[in-house]
């Protein structure tokens, strides 16, 4: 495993156990988010009420055929039944209000959050993918991370507070229409809570134990179809299956432990449940013949108590998906606010405006990131006068490549200069200084679409004729003339659809 995965697994590790605060996930709401969150939160608190109400109309629909006689029966249940067709024509605009207002507002939020994490991405100097990211948790965060961030911020907030205004709604429902039997049925709600809230919390440490699994999952895919040919060429397909699926069972063993652990909830709440039904009608019984208790009176509070409670045990799973989601903000938040050591945004340096190509390291002491004890330069110089051709020649790891990344300033050097036209590219403008330099490596990659869209990724604006001169000139016009779609051919995922040296003039002709 290299440095940088035990850097991403240890960021996972520590990323499960530190989270940004609830209110820090609306961060940079605009006008229109909190216009957004303000009516979707009256909706849901009113939609939280239609709960209780239903129990008042519940309890007069009851007492409408206890105390009706034959003849006027119909007459004094139909008044109720209209009570009902204005709670539901009320219950289905402001469930239209809370659900479309909340979702809105997740998706705005969540799409800001996925953007602002691939610029800081890409923002990032290379010393960043070699000791604190991998390809795949990149792709792991941007797919992964963000979902649980939206599912935080989204519709869950508004079934949160729904659940919580019918909780506190029918609370007081249960203590208006009769408070005796309200406190009798108190009784039933700690155990209820309880058992709620360790499920919660053991349910939050087993989601983030399957998350990483599932994030190293990915990572073994992303690995091995990105480099197939050479785990083919090693028969290592078999030794990938077994990664992937020691991976997956972990998975499939915390997705076991998470559905046994919410049947067992869900087990004990309905236990508590119809236990409490039984006692309440017990003792409501009592009350009639004792307090003058009427039945819808007893039905009333049985209900709104009831409803209240299991409200207030359904809002657990919208705390584990706030706690889930504030530890992924804090993932995502904390590439997000990294600043690189070297900034390509950075516009504060000079600008070559007429480079001539001049290039020199003076002195220059270098070791990599992930091999800070190793120098690969101790003391080493060399000078490039311009319009000269250079070829470095020297044994694996000797520097040859990495005399082009400090000229490229994909890294700084521990000491000494990198000088380019005489003047210290620290002191340059980032994008001044890779616009004039093109680069082509030994194994060129290639972007997953057309030759002609590869060509021009430096250049988007470049005319069909500067294309096609710039192949002529790679000597990649006479290949390309023969293919069947001409420019427009798919190079395939990494350049597949083609030879590597088909490949390298493509990387020569985009480098025109």
């Amino acid at each position: 495993m290299d440095a940088a995965a035990v850097a991403a697994e240890g960021e996972e590790s520590a990323g499960r156990h530190e989270k940004v605060s609830f209110m820090g996930l609306f961060r940079h709401a605009d006008g229109k988010d909190q216009l957004l969150m303000l009516v979707g939160t009256v909706a849901a608190l009113a939609n939280g009420m239609t709960t209780p109400l239903m129990t008042v109309f519940f309890g007069d629909v009851l007492d409408a055929f206890g105390h009706a006689t034959d003849a006027n029966v119909l007459q004094r249940v139909n008044k109720v039944v209209l009570n009902f067709v204005y709670l539901g024509i009320g219950a289905a605009v402001i469930s239209f209000l809370q659900l479309s207002c909340w979702t809105i507002t997740g998706e705005r939020r969540a799409a800001l959050i996925r953007s602002q994490y691939l610029k800081s991405v890409l923002r990032q100097d290379i010393s960043f993918f070699d000791t604190e990211m991998t390809t795949g948790q990149v792709v792991s965060k941007m797919s992964g991370d963000t979902v649980l961030v939206q599912d935080a911020i989204g519709e869950k907030v508004g079934k949160f507070q729904k659940l919580v205004a019918a909780f506190l709604g029918g609370f007081i429902v249960g203590f208006v229409k009769g408070w005796i039997l309200s406190l009798v049925m108190l009784a039933c709600v700690p155990p209820v809570v309880f058992a709620a809230g360790v499920v919660a919390k053991v349910l939050s440490k087993i989601s983030s134990r399957g998350q990483a699994s599932y994030s190293n999952a990915g990572n073994i895919v992303e690995q091995t179809i990105g480099s197939i040919k050479t785990v083919v060429s090693f028969n290592g397909e078999k030794k990938a299956i077994i990664s992937y699926n020691k991976q997956i069972h972990k998975a499939y063993k915390t997705d076991v432990q998470e559905g046994l652990t919410n049947g067992f909830g869900m087990a004990s709440v309905l236990f508590v449940f119809y236990s409490s039904y039984g006692l309440a009608i017990w003792y409501g019984g009592k009350l009639v013949l004792a307090k003058g208790y009427t039945g819808g009176q007893v039905i009333t509070v049985l209900l709104a108590i009831m409803t209240g409670a299991m409200s207030l045990g359904n809002a657990a799973p919208c705390m584990t998906a706030f706690i889930e989601g504030q530890s992924a903000a804090h993932r995502l938040f904390t590439t997000i606010k990294r600043k690189p050591e070297i900034d390509p945004n950075n516009n504060s340096g000079k600008q070559l405006v007429d480079m001539r190509g001049d290039i020199e390291l003076k002195d220059v002491y270098f070791s990599y990131p992930t091999r800070r004890g190793q120098l690969i330069f101790d003391g080493f110089s060399l000078h490039v006068p311009s319009g000269t051709t250079m070829a470095i020649v020297g044994e694996s790891g000797s520097g040859k490549s990495t005399v082009i990344s400090l000229v490229e300033r994909f890294y700084d050097p521990q000491a000494g200069e990198v000088l380019i036209d005489g003047v210290n590219i620290k002191d340059l403008q980032l994008d001044s200084i890779r616009r004039k330099i093109s680069l082509v490596g030994q194994e060129p990659c290639l972007f997953m679409t057309s030759i002609k869209d590869n060509i021009t990724y430096g250049k988007e604006d470049a005319t069909i004729e500067e294309i096609k001169r710039a192949a002529k000139l790679a000597n990649a016009a006479n290949f390309i003339d023969k293919l069947p779609n001409g420019y427009d051919t798919m190079v395939g995922q990494r350049g597949a659809q083609l030879s590597g040296g088909q490949k390298q003039r493509i990387a020569i002709a985009g480098n025109h």
